[in-house]
């Protein structure tokens, strides 16, 4: 049907064309061509007119010319429309007459006799007459020509205009067609394959997809549903692992806690026991026994230390309070001021911005801004200490950050500093236990956020953490802006 349709359409516009052509290249120059013919008769009868009034040879030039162009024309508009109901013979006929009979023996006269001599002035009049009356029948029958061709161009517009809306037609019910074909062996398979997908997408891991329809579709549900059985696999194995992992951290921090309190008392007597030692028989001994004995106490502080400082990271998350709301300004300022000897004897200064309140327990987030700011004092470079404090809002967070003017840390060490007893100097350059970091990081995830050590600086430490806003200060904020 449709190589029909085309196949029409095709005859249908050279028709078209042939019609347009016709009237544009054939019918209307030969209608301008029996105007000019028409001219042609009546320059040379005005030509005659003239110099048989006046005898003067340069009326002939226009009658010459008007044979000339007579001639031209009538070639022109048979080559054009051809012999028009015999009307060119006719005229040719008559015009050769006309010339043998009036004009030429006409102007014969006038040439021998003057002026006014005339040869058979009523047979000339009737033989232009008629010669007159055939070229307005000429032109009636060109014009008839042209009606019939424009009347040809407008059926084969109308035959194009209506094959053209036909094709339409057919174009729109052929798409259709293959649109709902394609939806139907195509598109609705696959969009019945998207909802189930989805379906497992949202978390029901355990639904069979089922798919009907082309066999690529078929291969792809399989492939989909191979996936789907793999990660059914791996969450299950996930599952355990994370028990696992659940229970085992679990009973490595309850050793923690056990294990940090329970040598609490232990090796409290071992520390005083050294220190009694130390106080009673300092100086009596040799010089080898005072110095184990040092040794021994100097262990044992730094054991009570490390001790300590292991108790406080086990309880963290462990053991709970109630989460108030925390205004930091009060917190930096407390542990700015606990920190005053040091800071008065490093020279150094602290910049702290406004900061927000943020739901939390006070105790904790404190240790998180004491351990930097104390390691921005204990790491210091040759400058006397900057530690600048800032923080801004990130969507539904708060992002802090401490930057200092220190030693800074090389990038590689990134992740490494905040692995707990993980340590960059010896303890003999820098005292500590290699806790602090660690503990950060545990209090901040435990309040739901994260920290990081920026890798992007040119010189100094500086690192950020992010602690969630609040939702009833944020709205208020929202209302202040607004």
């Amino acid at each position: 049907m449709t190589a029909v349709a085309i196949s029409s359409t095709v005859v249908a516009l050279d028709s078209l064309g042939d019609a347009r052509a016709r009237v544009i290249d054939q019918v209307e120059p030969a209608a301008r061509r029996a105007m000019d013919l028409n001219r042609a008769f009546l320059d040379q009868e005005t030509g005659l007119r003239g110099f048989v009034l006046t005898g003067q040879e340069d009326f002939l030039r226009p009658y010459a010319d008007g044979k000339t162009a007579e001639r031209e024309s009538v070639k022109e508009v048979r080559g054009l429309v051809g012999d028009v109901n015999g009307r060119l013979n006719r005229i040719d006929e008559l015009a050769g007459q006309w010339h043998d009979e009036y004009s030429e023996l006409t102007i014969t006269a006038v040439q021998l006799s003057g002026p006014g001599t005339t040869s058979d002035i009523e047979r000339g009049k009737t033989l232009f007459d008629q010669i007159r009356a055939e070229l307005a029948a000429l032109q009636t029958d060109i014009d008839g020509l042209g009606r019939d061709a424009r009347d040809d161009l407008h059926h084969a517009a109308k035959v194009v205009l209506w094959l053209v809306i036909g094709m339409g037609v057919l174009l729109v019910t052929v798409i259709c067609g293959l649109s709902l074909l394609l939806h139907r062996l195509l598109i609705a398979p696959l969009a019945d394959l998207a909802e189930q997908v989805r379906q497992v997408a949202s978390g029901d891991f355990q639904h069979e997809i089922d798919v009907h329809g082309p066999r690529e579709t078929v291969m792809l549900g399989e492939d989909v549903n191979a996936m789907r059985r793999r990660i059914v696999q791996e969450l299950a194995t996930l599952d355990e692992a994370k028990t696992e992992l659940q229970r085992s951290n679990s009973e490595l921090e309850q050793f923690a806690y056990v294990a940090s309190h329970d040598l609490q008392e232990p090796l409290r007597k071992v520390a005083s026991f050294c220190q009694l030692l130390q106080r009673r028989y300092g100086g009596k001994l040799d010089e080898r026994a005072d110095q184990y004995i040092g040794f021994a106490v100097d262990g044992a502080k730094r054991m009570q230390v490390l001790i300590n400082d292991l108790l406080a990271f086990s309880r963290v998350g462990r053991i709970t309070r109630e989460q108030t709301m925390v205004d930091l300004n009060e917190i930096v300022r407390q542990v700015v001021d606990s920190y005053s000897e040091r800071v008065e004897e490093t020279g150094a200064r602290v910049e702290v911005a406004d900061l927000p309140s943020v739901r939390g327990e006070a105790s904790l987030l404190s240790a998180v801004f004491q351990n930097l700011i104390g390691n921005a004092l204990k790491f210091k470079g040759a400058e006397a200490p900057v530690i600048t404090i800032d923080v801004e809002r990130d969507g539904e967070l708060w992002k802090f950050s401490v930057r200092d003017n220190g030693i800074g840390i090389e990038p590689e060490y990134a992740d490494r500093i905040f692995v707990i007893f993980q340590r960059l100097h010896p303890k003999d350059a820098y005292p500590g236990t290699g806790i602090g970091l660690a503990m950060c990081r545990k209090i901040v995830e435990y309040h739901g956020g994260t920290i990081r050590l920026r890798t992007d600086v040119d010189s100094g430490t500086t690192f950020e953490f992010t602690l969630p806003v609040e939702p009833e200060l944020a709205a208020q904020v929202e209302e202040v802006h607004d």
